[in-house]
């Protein structure tokens, strides 16, 4: 009986690790497209459309019958968030360093909790307010903590970055509010398929280079589109299936992935109390998942960037 139980969730496990690790290339791919970070966006998910575009044809309608074809007026607002939140992303990798943008980008579970709180009157509990200041005090250590590799503006990054976990944060809760009426597959492609022209008409009007300029970039655009695709649909299908506690600390392994890459390539390695704020920073963001998970307030760790 035991035997049965640990074979899905050791397949579950490792599954949740490759697709962590694989949306743990993202910044760095960002870097490498020669786009601008919004065209960048763009392409990572005009790339991706094709693909998605088969998980409506396989599974069919939604949960209530509804087409697949027709998408609600709530996941295009989702598309809206989704493509925020992408270019806030996109735009604090390029200015700050590759850790703090991913590690920043985290705290999304964190806004999608205080979100539920102020928007749908899901108060939380002690556990995820004093959860919610360990994570808050990490980002300020963060924030205030030198680099040893060059950033371009460190501290506007730095606040694309927060501002990106509030898109991210969201686009969460209105896809929570379209799950009754879509499918995950549906969510993918909708939100995608509205968010694409946003980010080529935002790249457009930032005046950014749009096409990729070599070889290599195209390659970063087409890497960021499977990316998308497999990292989250494999974390989507894999939370599902394993305990909270186990999933909340696994999903963080994205930011190290990323941490790691940008020292390795862009020779940005972090000093010691960007290293501890961090720390403090992702530790409280595991303690406020488990405590909303346990309230129960919103659902379960559903957040690895992007």
């Amino acid at each position: 009986m035991t035997e049965r139980h640990t074979a899905p969730q050791t397949g579950a496990l490792i599954v949740l690790v490759l697709g962590a690790c694989a949306i743990g290339f993202s910044p760095i791919l960002v870097r490498l497209t020669t786009t601008g970070p919004a065209a960048a966006g763009f392409w990572r998910l005009a790339l991706a459309l094709p693909i998605l575009a088969f998980g409506p044809a396989l599974f069919g309608t939604g949960p209530d019958g509804a087409s697949p074809w027709r998408p609600t007026p709530t996941i295009l607002l989702a598309g809206l968030f989704f493509a925020l939140d992408l270019g806030f992303w996109h735009y604090g990798v390029t200015f700050t360093t590759v850790a703090d943008a991913t590690i920043l980008a985290n705290l999304s579970p964190v806004f999608v909790t205080l979100g539920a709180w102020l928007i749908l009157r899901e108060r939380p509990g002690r556990r995820f307010v004093a959860a919610l200041g360990l994570a808050l005090v990490g980002t300020l250590i963060i924030a205030s903590a030198g680099h040893a590799g060059a950033a371009r503006d460190r501290i506007l990054g730095d606040v694309f970055s927060v501002a990106t976990a509030v898109w991210y944060a969201a686009y969460m809760l209105t896809v929570r509010a379209a799950r009754g009426k879509t499918t995950a597959s549906q969510v993918m492609l909708w939100s995608s398929l509205a968010g694409a022209p946003l980010m080529l008409v935002a790249a457009l009007a930032l005046g950014e280079t749009v096409v990729p300029t070599s070889a290599a970039g195209w390659l970063a655009c087409a890497g960021l589109g499977l990316v998308h695709v497999t990292g989250q649909g494999a974390i989507a299908w894999a939370l599902g299936r394993l305990p909270a506690a186990v999933a909340s600390v696994i999903v963080l392994a994205q930011p190290v992935v990323s941490a790691i890459l940008g020292w390795l390539i862009f020779g940005e390695a972090m000093v010691a109390l960007q290293i501890a704020g961090a720390a403090v920073a992702l530790t409280g963001v595991v303690l406020a998942q488990l405590a909303a998970t346990r309230a129960p307030v919103v659902q379960r760790p559903s957040h690895v960037t992007l």
